[in-house]
């Protein structure tokens, strides 16, 4: 048996189809993923990411801290409320982790981190912390249910009380607002509108609840892959891990190079990287009958080779679609191997889906 979120007893009453998740019991799916993934671009679902891991960073010298800690710089930060999206780097500049983070003050900053990585990201966190006197607090009795879709900040905001509801009602894109026990971010990955909510884990279940009579339906973890697969956002741990320079990972744009005195860990190994990189990162599309999975070969004649990172069915494009990383001369178009049989598939872009459209010409 797996670790609890709060929310377990929902999804068991939902008939849930139940999963190990990163040592935890999660839904995959509540009878249909194909149609939980339609709704989230259509309507409105909701899923429970309480298993990720909130932490507090306060003290005088945070974000002088964070300046050091991640690959993007903070000082981006100026409005409380504001998220950063980043890597946070070993010194070989590859992914420890990548984290959204929240300034809330200027003494108090709020990051989001993945499930898988909770221990290692603590450990790194903490023992860079020490010398800045920074305190790290692990948020383990707050809940997060995204909400996501076109119409999921309406349906949303009709279950906040008033003082909430006007508070996020009011938020701009990657902003978030604390009241009360309550914080509401207007983020997500999916590729949709909505909010991602963070509460008290003893409040969750009710709310939950009643998020559902207001008809948000709730979705597993299936659709939330196909969602962000299609929205070209990564998966730590298969787009990219340890090994892995945000370089070669589409992530070029989370690397905060200016000011050029701002020495944060990894960036030495990654200026070495930069102009010797071998591989970028690309999305594909099948044009040939099949369905693209994780690690298929990708063939370049006369190039060299690739590999699927994430690959999947598109369910709102109606064929498969893939995020790969190859080599850097790749043109428009490659084979994919599949089953021994190799398969044409068009190198575009690596963004398919936004806002329930398509991204593809």
């Amino acid at each position: 048996m797996g670790k609890h979120t709060p929310l377990y007893q929902n999804h068991v009453n939902m008939s849930g189809k139940m999963v190990d998740f990163a040592g935890w019991d999660m839904p995959i799916h509540y009878g249909s993923q194909i149609e939980e993934h339609h709704h989230v671009r259509k309507d409105a679902g909701m899923f429970d990411v309480s298993h990720m891991t909130v932490i507090d960073m306060r003290g005088p010298q945070v974000r002088t801290f964070l300046k050091q800690l991640l690959a993007n710089n903070v000082d981006k930060l100026s409005t409380p409320g504001k998220a950063l999206y980043s890597c946070m780097l070993n010194e070989n500049g590859c992914v420890i982790d990548d984290l959204i983070t929240y300034h809330m003050a200027d003494d108090w900053f709020r990051t989001v981190v993945n499930a898988s990585t909770r221990d290692k990201d603590l450990a790194w966190i903490t023992r860079h912390a020490q010398p800045f006197d920074v305190q790290v607090e692990v948020q383990d009795l707050l809940a997060m249910i995204a909400v996501q879709g076109p119409c999921a900040r309406d349906k949303a905001l009709s279950v906040m009380d008033k003082t909430l509801r006007e508070k996020a009602q009011a938020l701009q894109p990657f902003f978030a607002v604390s009241h009360a026990d309550f914080f509401v971010a207007r983020t997500g990955y999916t590729g949709e509108d909505g909010f991602e909510i963070l509460l008290p884990a003893a409040a969750a279940p009710a709310f939950w609840d009643k998020l559902a009579n207001a008809g948000v339906k709730p979705c597993g973890l299936g659709s939330r892959d196909t969602l962000r697969l299609e929205a070209g956002m990564s998966l730590y741990g298969t787009d990219m891990d340890e090994n892995i320079s945000p370089l070669e990972a589409g992530l070029s744009w989370t690397i905060a190079w200016e000011p050029e005195n701002r020495n944060f860990i990894g960036r030495e190994a990654l200026a070495n990287f930069k102009n010797s990189t071998k591989y970028k990162f690309v999305g594909l599309i099948l044009e040939g009958k099949g369905v693209l999975r994780n690690h298929q070969k990708v063939l370049m004649e006369g190039i060299g080779e690739g590999e699927i990172t994430s690959g999947t069915f598109s369910p709102t494009l109606g064929h498969a679609i893939a995020l790969a990383r190859v080599p850097k001369k790749t043109g428009k178009n490659c084979l994919v191997e599949i089953r021994n049989k190799r398969v044409p598939a068009r190198v575009v872009k690596p963004v398919f889906v936004r806002n329930g459209k398509s991204c593809i010409d």
